[in-house]
């Protein structure tokens, strides 16, 4: 149902000559890739991989991983890219669904999973990235659009891993709907600073093959470096950042982009009207958008409609990217008209089949295939977009998903806590900050090394930037804590009243 039936859009390989990819290192072209491909391809000849045994990579990013994402696509090779310091109760929980052919190592440290899983690495070699010229494109396709490309984690209610299959369908749909907001030029740098176990990062090295162009990676973001890039080097025509990366880079108020950037492309989470202002007023080609894993990252956006603004209204996040549909619903399934606000529900080639626990897809899709996001919005009269709330039950703070109650349970765990309710809060920066109020015995009196002992559990996002010692939290009858006082709460303690 989920746009299966669609006419895939045309696609043609690049030029081998043109460039693929830059870094700090060098630049590659498409030949560099291909031969990579080629090789990557004889290395695994002799595995056993399918949809039910992916590639397993680890996110460290590097230029070999990059090529080794890019093949794996191109020689239509399913893969899993998991952050090598995952916390083993995650990993154990995802490795019950899928179980990886090997490990694909593309860097030089040793995988510590080898030993513990029991699973055989293939190296990539450096000399794979040599350029060599016997490669012809007839080598390779990207048919097969009901083919897996790859499995992507998300967290949701539960605070597990969730695993999404995304299809190569959703894949080419995803690019070749965007391209009419961004597109690079052929040997222009779309900027990929973002981390290679998301979508978000990876969508970007699939639109780079789609269209032809170039990226250029960054082992991290380095505001002063891509201050220089967007506003000096005419060769860097577009960026996908996180509201908090911009924000960072307008702390230089002379800051702007330079004549022939088309656009900073911007996601995870709402974004204020009041900063987009901000950037536009500078001449910053702002893109804000709407997209999750289940859809290959951005399903809508607010296109641009000349180099120094954005198409108003501002605090709108676009149309939905068409052959795509969307419906806005109250809990009981009924369609809304204009302006209400209720669930978004979405159908279409870039949305997913389901997710690889089945237990899991229970309520997730209707009996026409229409897919209930959980995040609410409302439409206007010209069917664009408006977020509500991005799913209410997790925190998004700096473009990353936490979900509080997972905090919870972690942390109460901890020795001599009793209890814990975890709570985001607005912050300037961060979009929002974790903040948790937890109850224990008279023992617990420093909420330093609580964080300490969370920072050994859980990743650096995750862990509440302040934690409060109360008495007691706020409870209904059932003894449910009622969790629509903690912002008050969190409001009086900040000012000394609780």
């Amino acid at each position: 149902m989920n746009g299966k039936s669609q006419p895939l859009p045309e696609y043609h390989p690049p030029d081998p000559d043109l460039h693929f990819m830059a870094s700090e290192h060098r630049i590659y072209d498409y030949t560099h890739l291909f031969h990579f491909a080629l090789r990557l391809r004889e290395r695994l000849a002799d595995v056993e991989v399918s949809e039910k045994r992916p590639v397993l990579l680890f996110a460290d990013s590097s230029d070999r991983l990059v090529f080794s994402i890019a093949s794996l696509f191109l020689l239509n090779i399913p893969y899993l890219v998991l952050r090598r310091d995952m916390p083993s109760k995650d990993l154990d929980r995802v490795l019950e669904h899928i179980k990886p052919a090997c490990i694909l190592e593309t860097g030089d440290s040793a995988s510590t999973l080898s030993g513990t899983h029991g699973l055989d690495v293939v190296q990539t070699e450096t000399t794979w990235m040599e350029r060599e010229a016997y490669w012809t494109p007839e080598k390779f396709t990207l048919a097969d659009p009901g083919d897996i490309a790859g499995y992507f984690l998300t967290s949701g209610t539960t605070g597990s891993p969730k695993i999404v299959p995304l299809k190569r369908r959703q894949v080419l749909f995803a690019a070749f709907a965007s391209e009419s907001n961004v597109k690079p030029s052929p040997n222009a740098y779309w900027l990929l600073c973002l981390p290679l176990n998301h979508i978000g990062g990876i969508s970007i090295i699939y639109r780079t093959l789609l269209y032809h162009s170039a990226l250029f990676r960054m082992d991290r973001f380095d505001a002063d470096a891509v201050r220089t890039f967007l506003s000096e080097n005419p060769l860097f025509e577009a960026a996908s950042l996180v509201p908090t990366m911009l924000m960072r880079l307008m702390e230089d108020h002379l800051f702007t982009t330079h004549a022939d950037f088309k656009a900073i492309l911007l996601g995870g989470g709402r974004i204020p009207p009041a900063f987009i202002d901000a950037a536009v007023t500078r001449g910053i080609p702002v893109v804000s958008s709407y997209g999750m894993t289940e859809t290959c990252a951005q399903i809508a956006a607010n296109p641009i409609l000349r180099p120094s603004g954005t198409y108003y209204p501002k605090s709108s996040v676009g149309d939905i990217f068409p052959p795509n549909q969307i419906e806005i619903r109250n809990e009981e399934g009924k369609v809304l008209p204009a302006i209400e606000e209720g669930v978004i529900w979405l159908i279409g080639p870039q949305v997913f089949d389901g997710y690889t626990d089945e237990s899991l897809n229970a309520g997730v899709f209707d009996d026409d295939g229409w897919f209930c996001t959980g995040d609410y919005g409302h439409l206007n009269r010209y069917k664009q977009l408006f977020i509500g709330s991005r799913r209410t039950d997790l925190i998004v703070t700096g473009g990353e998903n936490v979900n509080p109650f997972y905090v919870e349970s972690v942390l109460n765990g901890l020795k001599g806590v009793a209890e814990s309710a975890v709570i985001g809060v607005p912050d300037p920066e961060w979009g929002q900050r974790v903040i948790a109020m937890v109850t224990g015995d008279k023992e617990l009196t420093d909420p330093a090394s609580l964080k300490k002992e969370l920072g050994r559990k859980l990743y650096d996002f995750q862990v509440p930037k302040e934690i409060h010692i109360v008495k007691e939290l706020p409870k209904t009858d059932l003894g449910k804590i009622k969790r629509s006082e903690l912002q008050g709460i969190y409001t009086s303690l900040v000012q000394g009243e609780y």
